[in-house]
């Protein structure tokens, strides 16, 4: 198994443990992440699912489930594309209650903004 299929085994593995309230929808942000970039990395990042550019290279994406599903881009990520930290905050983060067809499209546009 290469590291790349070693990453998807844990990132999925990790999926799994996520409650039933939010299991399904760790599924499906994973699938909407590879399906839209698929030359990201998955791989456990500080025990969430991340995502990188290179298998060698820094964590831009990451979700994970607690209260909430809360998706987020990493300082890694490039900013140019969502805003600059000089002009004002620039959004890092979100929180998620359920995944609906407004709240995919905002994430797909926020993950071809990264890997643009």
């Amino acid at each position: 198994m290469d590291k790349n299929e070693a990453g998807v085994q844990d990132v999925l593995a990790k999926i799994e443990k996520f409650s039933d309230e939010y299991r399904a929808m760790g599924m499906r942000l994973h699938e909407l992440i590879t399906m839209i970039a698929p030359q990201l990395q998955p791989r456990l990042w500080y025990g969430m699912p991340g995502y990188a550019l290179k298998s060698d290279g820094p964590v831009v994406l990451f979700f994970r489930a607690d209260k909430f599903v809360s998706f987020g881009i990493t300082e890694n990520t490039n900013l140019a594309e969502l805003g600059s930290p000089q002009e004002g905050p620039v959004a890092s983060a979100w929180y998620l209650s359920k995944l609906n067809d407004k709240a995919e499209a905002k994430i797909a546009d926020i993950v071809q903004k990264v890997v643009a």
